[in-house]
């Protein structure tokens, strides 16, 4: 019996000695033509990152190599709006416990494109609001997947005129018959898609959640069960 728990120790040892801060992570030449895969409790999906938004392409590729993602909980979930992770405070948190607040203690530069804007399926991160981040700089770690939903030519309208923005007729057509979340353009950093896994989001933004204080947590856990780097498909 002491031997068994003797070498239960020791791969326990061996395995929190393998773990990286992501500041420790180097990355290779080959991570940048890698995909993201979520696996998580209620299925698998697949994120390519955007080459176009470097700071947090680089970031989100450190968290995934280090296992940064592995355990943590999508603690906030909005049905037509979207899904949110990242929180490493949420690993083995208690049933009823608010989360939100937890990040690897920076942030990151806003990085807006005109051309990432928020469709269905696009990986987008979360940030503080405008009062206290008026730079609108990202959480270092906690991100969202938009499901949103399809938006009329008339809302699209009032959304402007509310916004003073132009919405480009070519991601009103995408709004219109995909769907998304336009209000949330150029406010959040968008820097990645969805390729694989649409019904798994479908899945995850229908489940049952918290209206305590624990608003918007799903009343059953959902978790990254592993986040790793895989070969592109083409």
């Amino acid at each position: 019996m002491q031997k068994i728990c003797f070498l239960l120790l020791l791969v326990l040892a061996l395995a929190s000695g393998q773990a990286q801060s992501p500041a420790e992570v180097k990355l290779r030449k080959k991570d940048y033509k890698r995909d993201v895969e979520l696996v998580t409790d209620s299925g698998t999906m697949v994120i390519r990152l955007s080459d176009a938004t470097p700071l947090h392409r680089d970031n989100f590729l450190k968290l995934v190599k280090s296992g940064y993602y592995d355990g943590v909980l999508f603690h906030r979930v909005i049905s037509q709006f979207m899904i949110q992770t990242g929180d490493p405070d949420s690993k083995g948190a208690p049933a009823g416990q608010p989360l939100g607040n937890g990040s690897p203690g920076y942030t990151i530069p806003a990085e807006f494109r005109p051309a990432l804007f928020h469709r269905k399926g696009v990986i987008a991160a979360a940030r503080e609001g405008d009062q206290v981040n008026p730079s609108k700089a990202s959480s270092g770690s906690q991100f969202y997947i938009v499901q949103g939903k399809k938006f009329t030519d008339g809302a699209m309208d009032t959304l402007e005129r509310r916004r003073n923005i132009v919405i480009p007729a070519d991601q009103r057509e995408v709004y219109k018959t995909i769907g998304g979340t336009p209000h949330l353009d150029q406010q959040y950093t968008v820097f990645g898609q969805l390729i694989r896994g649409e019904d798994v989001l479908d899945r995850i933004a229908a489940t049952p959640t918290s209206k305590a204080a624990d608003r918007d947590r799903p009343l059953h856990d959902i978790r990254i069960v592993k986040a790793r780097l895989v070969k592109r498909k083409r």
